[in-house]
């Protein structure tokens, strides 16, 4: 059979027959797949350990029928290992992961920017960010907002999501698409308080530096817009949001 090679973060497995797993995995150059990671559940497998979620891999693949086989693995980051003693992290690992899978529904189609979103903000909540350590959470916030804004879906954070009329205003509403005018604001709307949205800017930015002392009720407000938005774009919540901050 044809072989090819790629770089993956595995999404997540589920068990095929007594011995195998098929593995959903984010690719560097092939977008989502999913692929038979034969004997893996044996404790002679040589690489069943490495195809587990949050590792980032490099494989090799054997072209199938319906399925490709994963041949060979080698890993390349073993984001997991720093999260799972620690509860929040996980969870907000688990979040990220869930969040790829779903943003990026048709398998075999091109997604470099999510993957390197991805291996970015795995990096990110094991090892802090370039301006040093941040609240887990606030890793989230940021990486949900840039993975919608790749995906189509920038909320406005400056002029109004309906009108256009340029900004700032006071007035926030998932469904309207972020920030809306007076005149334009559904019933509902929240009222962001002063420093919020700077700071959601900041986290779709990337500028990590700006994040730096903000008091905790704009970090929870923020979380709280961040979910609402995501929830209202995605249709269905994610489910493993349920588990961060409990």
């Amino acid at each position: 059979m044809p072989t090819y090679r790629d770089q993956a973060v595995v999404l997540r497995t589920h068990k095929l027959g007594e011995a195998d797993r098929i593995v959903t995995m984010l690719t560097r150059e092939n977008g989502k797949l999913r692929a038979v990671a034969r004997g893996v559940r044996r404790t002679s497998s040589k690489f069943g350990g490495r195809l587990e979620p949050f590792n980032h891999v490099d494989l090799q693949l054997a072209q199938g029928r319906a399925l490709d086989v994963v041949t060979q693995t080698e890993t390349i980051n073993a984001y997991g290992e720093p999260l799972l003693g620690d509860y929040d992290a996980f969870c907000v690992g688990q979040v990220m992961l869930e969040t790829a899978d779903r943003l990026v529904a048709e398998e075999r189609e091109p997604a470099l920017q999510q993957y390197r979103l991805l291996v970015g903000a795995l990096r990110v909540l094991g090892q802090g960010t370039t301006d040093g350590p941040r609240p887990v959470t606030m890793v989230l916030d940021s990486y949900l907002l840039r993975a919608l804004a790749i995906a189509g879906y920038a909320p406005a954070l400056e002029d109004c999501a309906r009108c256009g009329t340029e900004g700032p205003h006071d007035f926030f509403n998932p469904s309207a698409g972020g920030m809306v005018c007076v005149d334009c604001r559904p019933p509902g709307s929240a009222r962001p308080r002063p420093g919020t949205i700077g700071y959601l800017q900041s986290l779709l930015t990337g500028n990590w530096e700006a994040t730096r002392d903000l008091p905790v009720a704009n970090q929870r407000e923020a979380t709280g817009l961040v979910q609402a938005f995501v929830q209202w774009h995605l249709e269905r919540g994610l489910r493993s949001m349920h588990y961060v901050g409990g």
